[in-house]
């Protein structure tokens, strides 16, 4: 099980904040109490927190990550907040799925001309 921070780099008033996501509830909010956030912060599927508080949690252990990549790895749990975390390769399958479906779907179909 493990806990992630990705890279975004968005601004909260004065400050500079990313997203912290985990295997699992109990170990994200488990990490939230190690460096001293709030779980009244917790937006149910992860946490926002600032730089420095990221820095804490990489040295307790968490993975760095891209903001793609998380966003790849919670595209289950958008839908269902019960879903698993998914690895960035099978998020982009999932979605990858998703738009080939959504197109065959709407897909112009050839018309029969008549001569």
């Amino acid at each position: 099980m493990t806990v992630y921070v990705d890279d975004m780099r968005a601004r909260f008033r004065k400050h500079i904040m990313c997203h912290m996501i985990a295997d699992t509830a109990d170990e994200l909010h488990h990490m939230a109490v190690r460096i001293g956030i709030a779980r009244r912060w917790y937006q149910g599927d992860h946490y926002d927190v600032t730089l420095d508080r990221r820095a804490m949690a990489v040295q307790f252990g968490a993975r760095e990550i891209t903001w793609r990549e998380c966003g790849l790895m919670t595209v289950l749990r958008r839908r269902d907040p019960a879903a698993p975390l998914v690895t960035p390769a099978e998020g982009a399958a999932w979605l990858r799925a998703r738009v080939d479906a959504h197109l065959a779907a709407h897909a112009p179909r050839d018309s029969v001309r008549s001569s």
